[in-house]
């Protein structure tokens, strides 16, 4: 039996709704307590992408990124799914120059650039695409980065017996406190493994990850640290016109963000101690983006949104305006939420 969804937004055009988008949404506490929800929220989704950030903290947290002098800018490239723009993929091959690695030790799979400009550009030069253009390069650089550092062979890491994957995987299940294992396990765009977790789970391994709730001490440093480097690099994310790079360039520590694929979105709000989840259920990232907007404006308070500017910034992305090839606004994407 499918999930029960609610109403996420709606897109219009000459005045009418012409679509909807449906699926689930839910704010919670560090405690793992429902703030607010739409739809079944404990139903399982598979969190994709937006748990990159709760891979990397085993990188911090070993001491890892120390040891091999990892930067701000690569730690923030080890939480993205970015666009392959050039910077993108040289910060992915210093990651794995800092451990005698190459491009040839990633096991993601090569794709262009989704950045549409960065893969013209390598056309255009005549140019190769690699394994460093694939938007989780970051990530995966990370995990050899990881297993070079505590003197384990990489070959294979994106296996879930692999001991670095078992380890990072057991960080995830310690954060959402929900067991990942073989009966829930999926495989990822990317070759690695993907877990399928309560929705209201994922946002409270966020809320934890932002308030540092039940997490050590060690731990919850490294989660600062991701976070501050996610603030202070926030185009290593995601990229050019991105919706991840937008917002926490504007809010920097006060909310981290991160999309996933078929439309899994989250968010922690570090000072007020919340997580937020959406997924959609037709998988459309424009509708999460919307909704998650209208979430963080809701939710977010005076906390997050201290100026007129930090206010605008969230309308602005809970509803876009939709313009045809000529440039002609036709109708708009709206959150539908009833907050």
């Amino acid at each position: 039996m499918a999930a029960q969804s609610g109403l996420l937004a709606e897109v219009t055009r000459g005045g009418r709704v012409e679509s909807h988008h449906l699926g689930r949404a839910v704010v919670v506490d560090a405690d793992g307590g429902v703030v607010w929800s739409c739809g079944d929220v404990d139903a399982a989704v598979f969190p994709r992408s937006t748990v990159k950030s709760l891979l990397a903290i085993e990188l911090v947290e070993s001491g890892a990124a120390d040891r091999l002098g990892l930067s701000s800018d690569a730690l923030a490239l080890a939480c993205a799914s970015h666009g392959g723009e050039k910077a993108h993929a040289e910060m992915a091959a210093t990651m794995l120059a800092s451990v005698g690695r190459d491009v040839g030790s990633l096991e993601c799979g090569t794709h262009w650039p989704t950045y549409e400009p960065a893969g013209r550009a390598l056309a255009a030069a005549h140019q190769e695409v690699c394994p460093l253009h694939n938007n989780c390069s970051g990530k995966h650089a990370g995990m050899v980065c990881l297993s070079c550092d505590q003197g384990v062979d990489p070959t294979g890491y994106i296996d879930p017996s692999h001991e670095i994957q078992r380890r990072v995987t057991d960080v995830l299940a310690a954060m959402m406190d929900t067991p990942h294992d073989d009966a829930n396990r999926g495989m990822d765009g990317c070759s690695m493994p993907t877990y399928a977790v309560p929705l209201k789970a994922l946002a409270k391994g966020f809320a934890r990850f932002g308030a540092g709730t039940g997490l050590s001490e060690g731990r919850f440093r490294a989660a600062t640290r991701l976070r501050e480097a996610v603030a202070a690099h926030p185009f290593m994310v995601a990229g050019t016109g991105r919706y991840d790079t937008k917002i926490m360039d504007r809010f920097g520590t006060r909310a981290f963000v991160k999309m996933g694929a078929e439309g899994v979105m989250i968010a922690s709000l570090p000072e007020l101690g919340l997580g937020l989840a959406i997924k959609t259920d037709d998988g459309a990232n424009r509708a999460a983006e919307v909704a998650l907007s209208a979430l963080l404006r809701r939710f977010g308070g005076e906390t997050l949104c201290r100026d007129a500017a930090d206010r605008d910034i969230l309308d602005a992305t809970a509803v876009q305006t939709m313009r045809n090839w000529n440039g002609f606004t036709v109708g708009e994407l709206r959150s539908a939420l009833t907050l």
